[in-house]
C-alpha cells in the first residue's frame, strides 16, 4: 500500500523472453491509473526461482499477477504454469497466459492447468496495446486480487 494515498501498489510479474514484447507491454501499462511495478524475467527457470525466492531472488516481491508467455527458454511456460498451480504457496496468484500461440492444444492444456485467462498476443501494435489495456482494466482495476 502507498502510505500517501492508501492505494495498494500492484506487482506485475512478466515472464517473457522477447525483449520487444517486454518493452511494448511495459509501454502499454505506462499510463495506468493503478500504482504498479513490472518485474520481468526472460526464462522459465528464473521465473520459478523468483517466485520461490531462491538464489539471486531471495528478496523478490511476491507478485499480485503473473503474465506468462508459453514459449520460453530453459523451462517452458506450460511447465511453469503447472508448477505454480501445484504449489500451495503460489497457486492463488492469478496467471494470465499472454502468448502468440493460437494452438488449441495449448489453450486446452493451459485451462486444464488452471490458468486464469489465456490471451493470444497480436503482432498489430494498436491491437497489442488494446489487449494490454484490457488486462489492466480487468485485472488491475476491476478484479479483486488476493492480498499477500
Amino acid at each position: 500500500m502507498s502510505l500517501e494515498t492508501g492505494e495498494r501498489h500492484i506487482t506485475i510479474f512478466l515472464v517473457e523472453d522477447n525483449r520487444a514484447d517486454v518493452r511494448l507491454i511495459q509501454e502499454g501499462l505506462k499510463n495506468s491509473s493503478v500504482p504498479h511495478q513490472v518485474v520481468t524475467v526472460r526464462n522459465g527457470m528464473d521465473a520459478m526461482a523468483y517466485l520461490r525466492q531462491e538464489g539471486e531472488y531471495t528478496d523478490a516481491v511476491r507478485p499480485d499477477i503473473i503474465l506468462l508467455d508459453l514459449n520460453l527458454p530453459k523451462k517452458d511456460g506450460r511447465e511453469v504454469l503447472a508448477e505454480i498451480k501445484a504449489d500451495p504457496k503460489l497457486k492463488c496468484i492469478p496467471v494470465v497466459v499472454l502468448t502468440t500461440s493460437k494452438n488449441e492444444d495449448d489453450i486446452f492444456q493451459s485451462y486444464d492447468l488452471h490458468v486464469n485467462c489465456y490471451i493470444t498476443k497480436s503482432r498489430n501494435l494498436s491491437q497489442l496495446f488494446k489487449i494490454v489495456k484490457g488486462i489492466e482494466e480487468f485485472w488491475l482495476e476491476t478484479a479483486t486480487l488476493p492480498s499477500q
